[in-house]
Order: C-alpha cells, then structure tokens, then sequence
C-alpha cells in the first residue's frame, strides 16, 4: 500500500531530510512513525501528501507513484488520503457539523449522501451532541475529534495522523490513539506520526523509529515494551 524504495529528500538549502529510506506499509497495518524532531518524521508526510518530491528513489502509494503524478492529478490523489494534523485546521466561521460535511462538499457529494454520513460519522466520534458548535466551543480533545471525523467521512483507504496528540492532555492523546486504533480495525491502513515515546511503548504494535533521516528500528513490539535505547 506504501513503499518508500531507496527515498532521499534534500531540500533547496541542500539539507539532507532523509536518507535511502526503505519503509513498507502494507494494507490494514497500524504504523507509528517514532523520532525527535528534526528527524525526518515530517519529510515522510511530506512526501506522502505530493508537497514534496523525493530527490531519489520512488514513494509509491496505491499503486500510484507519487513522484510522477502531475499537478492536476495531486487534488484528487489526496483526496483518497484521510490526514489529521496537529493544529487541528478546523474552519473557526463553520459548526462542527459543517466542518466535516466540508470535505464531502469539495468533491461535489450529494447533498443526500452528506445528511445521512456527516451524522453517522459524528456518532461514532462521540460528537452528535456538538454538531451545532463551533470550534471555539469545544475542547481541545474534542476539536481533534472533530479534525478525525473530517479526515474519516470521505471512508479513506489510509489514514496519516501527524503528531495528532500533541495539542491535547495526556489522557486525551490515549483517547485519539484508542479511536485510531478503533479505525484501523475496521480495516484503515493508519500511519500515526509521533515524538510521544511513552504513549508508543505503551500501545505498542509496529513501531518505526527514525534518526538522522534514516530508519534505526522496524519491528512489533507489545504494549507496554521496553526497548532502551531504540524508542
């Protein structure tokens, strides 16, 4: 489903971001993508989303090699990509509601199919009760939730969540995991970008530890592991 072959990225300043990275994702994975910042972590979703185009080797994403879509293609490429991001992006003028019948609205969904998945997708958030809210009305938590019922409503066939906990309490962060996590069992490819190592150790799963721009760690490890030195 994601394969990064040999992938470099130098950035005009001619910083070197990654270096030969090989990283697979197959199909129905749940992936954490571990490191400190400056470690690469953003380059992947960069790449990922078609902002950037890797110096070398091939990023491959459904079959469709990223690096070749032209510009016209890029719009539709991302929409089959459900991304949830730190800041939450939510649109402060619009209800919650709105927020997330927003991105079924640009790709020209019928007004029948909006009324009938927005409140769905808002159920199983937790958030029907806040449909009529607006952004500054909500938690923090809340807004995250928000900003993952957006990213899920169009039914992506791959999740990307970056830093998605890293504006909300430590409780909440385990919320949004556990709701992730909820997805991917469902049968959502999820790759969740994250500094947060304790909040990894104790989930667990496939964790995948960048540094320097390089992959030093790939492998399952179980909730609540302990590997010193690697994540």
């Amino acid at each position: 489903m994601i394969h990064f072959n040999h992938v470099s990225l130098k950035y005009d300043n001619k910083t070197t971001a990654l270096r030969d990275i090989n990283l697979h994702v197959e199909s129905g994975e749940f992936v954490f993508i571990v490191g400190a910042s400056g470690a690469g972590k953003s380059s992947i979703i960069k790449l990922l989303l078609r902002e950037r185009v890797a110096s070398g080797g091939s990023v491959t994403v459904n079959g469709i090699n990223v690096s070749r879509l032209r510009q016209r293609q890029i719009p539709y490429y991302r929409r089959k990509l459900g991304v949830v991001f730190q800041d939450f992006r939510l649109i402060p003028e619009m209800t919650v509601y709105d927020n997330v019948a927003f991105s079924l609205r640009v790709t020209d969904t019928s007004n029948k199919f909006i009324r009938n998945r927005v409140p769905y997708i808002l159920n199983l958030m937790g958030l029907a009760h806040k449909a009529k809210s607006y952004p500054n009305e909500i938690s923090g938590g809340e807004q995250q939730r928000v900003a993952l019922a957006r990213a899920l409503v169009n039914d992506p066939p791959i999740i990307i969540a970056d830093e998605p906990t890293g504006n909300i309490d430590p409780e909440l962060s385990y919320e949004i995991v556990e709701l992730l996590q909820g997805i991917n069992q469902c049968g959502t490819t999820v790759l969740m970008v994250t500094h947060e190592q304790e909040m990894v150790r104790r989930f667990g799963g496939r964790i995948v530890t960048i540094d320097s721009g390089q992959v030093v760690f790939d492998d399952v490890v179980p909730p609540d592991g302990r590997l010193a030195g690697v994540i």
